[in-house]
């Protein structure tokens, strides 16, 4: 039976004005299940809670809420990144999801840069929890890899039972995840958790097993998953775009060259003379154009039922609405219940295809455009060098900028950049601190100088030790007010957004809406319509829905 880790919070507590006030908060602390104990004291207004690791912060704030007492609240920012955005509508779904979640001070949701910019209350919910609301409302997150691989050649082993015991001796380490050894080409290969482990630690635990570990590759911690992200998803619109254009090209050749000339097709695929193959090849080539575009029936017919249509609606509304009447005129014709030859004109499958067709590259070229957006960000981290020189018991040794600790003792030669922000302890030099003044004329460096991260090193060689690190540098904080910016809203874009909201429902209504008109008009006041009263509606209903798709709302608003 394993062992419960407990957990420590300390909450501030707002509203006591007695003793029995905290007797109330206590108990309510205590009734919560997983609490451990509860302590709560008047004089600093603070609550301190021993509980169960898996309890969460806010289950503890709703105890002490139903108590008849509040918890200060504090603020929390954080950008989520999110894939599957296609419209405005999309973002102000999204934003609104987030918007009435408990806890969360404010939300905007950025199409172009497809992040969510949130402040939120740490007290009542936690960063997964907003993370959730985004898939629950339809989308993905695109996640950040929390482990960090490093790759080693290890000199020494000649058995499988080196292997083992190097794996053993590596497996000790807390935050060591996962370890694969082999013996044969002297290799291993280390996933871990780097807040917890280090590259130097696993070093000295091999060395110590009695071998000699090389670093040959170690990938950074922040991997850059949305780049992947975003590459995988061009590549994926850019082949079901060629696909689409396959079969849409025929099918729209197949219905459209008859009406043009009747010597453009062969006798075999004419619908005067072969009627049954005609409507027998549209239908074959109709089939893998809705598997191409089945995304938009997958996205939109969900969010329709949920009460927030976005484009996806509307293009999975017209192109079924073609198909489902389409099918039901080939099937007559494939039956021969069509003498007149009256429904093997009024085939639409070509509509589904090219519209299919056309809003994939209308996606394809979108995304494309959206992913030049953190080109900004991708330079600003390309500046930062990936290893850094520090001195250990004297010795020089090069590690990973990741492995840099605050205190480190790091070492710069003339012509190398700047790892980490710190204090010049020795040595003097002359650094070119262009990337974040803007200023081309190097500045002199001297002991008790600070050094910023990304700067590079003219002159001479200094040793300085490292006071911020990570995400603490300059150059870390510049790339995070970026993302801000660009997860932020002019207040143009977020009447946009609202105007967003109501669109496509304003777009089926009006469909709706001219439907009835020209059905009225056909029936009942005799107005003669191209091809009939139903067909003439039909088309109208599906102009109306496939023409607000690629909208300048929806395109031009980020």
């Amino acid at each position: 039976m394993g062992l419960t880790t407990l957990k420590k919070t300390i909450l501030p507590i707002k509203g006591m004005s007695c003793a029995s006030c905290v007797s109330k908060i206590e108990k309510a602390l205590k009734g919560v299940e997983g609490v451990k104990s509860a302590s709560v004291n008047l004089a600093t207004n603070k609550a301190l809670v021993e509980h169960d690791s898996d309890i969460k912060q806010s289950d503890l704030v709703k105890a002490v809420e139903a108590s008849g007492y509040g918890v200060l609240s504090e603020e929390k920012k954080t950008i989520i990144k999110i894939d599957g955005m296609s419209c405005a509508s999309c973002a102000q779904k999204i934003e609104k999801s987030l918007s009435k979640t408990e806890g969360v001070l404010s939300a905007s949701v950025n199409l172009a840069s497809q992040k969510a910019s949130l402040t939120f209350n740490p007290a009542v919910l936690e960063e997964s929890d907003l993370e959730k609301v985004v898939e629950d409302t339809g989308y993905e997150v695109i996640r950040e890899a929390k482990e960090t691989i490093a790759e080693f050649k290890v000199m020494g082993m000649s058995s499988d039972h080196c292997a083992g015991v190097v794996k053993k001796a590596v497996e000790r380490l807390n935050g060591v995840e996962e370890v694969e050894t082999n013996f044969a080409n002297s290799y291993a290969k280390v996933s871990y958790d780097a807040g917890e482990v280090g590259v130097r630690d696993i070093v000295k635990a091999i060395t110590n097993a009695g071998y000699k570990p090389e670093l040959i590759e170690s990938e950074e911690e922040a991997v850059d998953v949305e780049k992947a992200a975003r590459e995988k998803e061009i590549a994926t619109l850019k082949r079901k775009f060629i696909w689409a254009t396959v079969f849409a090209v025929p099918i729209f050749y197949l219905a459209m060259a008859h009406a043009i000339s009747s010597s453009l097709l062969p006798r075999f695929l004419s619908p005067e003379y072969a009627p049954v193959t005609f409507t027998l090849a549209q239908v074959l080539l109709s089939i893998p154009m809705i598997i191409v575009g089945w995304n938009f029936y997958r996205i939109g017919f969900p969010n329709l039922f949920r009460g927030s249509p976005n484009m996806d609606s509307l293009i999975g509304l017209g192109t079924s609405a073609a198909y489902i009447y389409s099918s039901f005129a080939a099937i007559l014709v494939l039956l021969g219940r069509d003498p007149n030859g009256q429904y093997v004109q009024s085939l639409y499958f070509e509509t589904a295809a090219v519209i299919i067709a056309l809003i994939l590259l209308g996606r394809y070229m979108e995304a494309v455009s959206k992913g030049k957006t953190s080109e900004a960000i991708k330079k600003l981290m390309g500046l930062a060098p990936k290893t850094a020189i520090i001195e250990v018991n004297g010795a020089e040794e090069e590690v990973p900028i990741s492995e840099v600790k605050e205190g480190d003792i790091v070492i710069v030669k003339p012509g190398q950049k700047i790892p980490v922000d710190g204090v010049v302890i020795n040595g003097a030099t002359a650094v070119d601190e262009s990337m974040l003044t803007g200023e081309s004329i190097p500045v002199e460096k001297n002991p008790g100088s600070k050094v910023a991260g990304a700067t590079i090193n003219k002159t001479g060689s200094i040793k300085f030790k490292a006071e911020k690190v990570g995400k603490d540098t300059a150059l870390a904080q510049i790339i995070k007010l970026v993302e801000e910016a660009q997860g932020s809203k002019a207040p143009i874009a977020r009447l946009a957004d609202i105007v967003a909201g109501y669109f496509t429902w304003a777009v089926m209504g009006i469909a709706i809406l001219a439907a009835i008109v020209w059905f009225l008009a056909g029936t009942v006041f005799g107005v003669a319509l191209i091809g009939g009263t139903f067909i003439f509606t039909l088309t109208v209903v599906i102009t109306v829905l496939i023409i607000a798709c690629p909208c300048a709302l929806g395109l031009a608003t980020p």
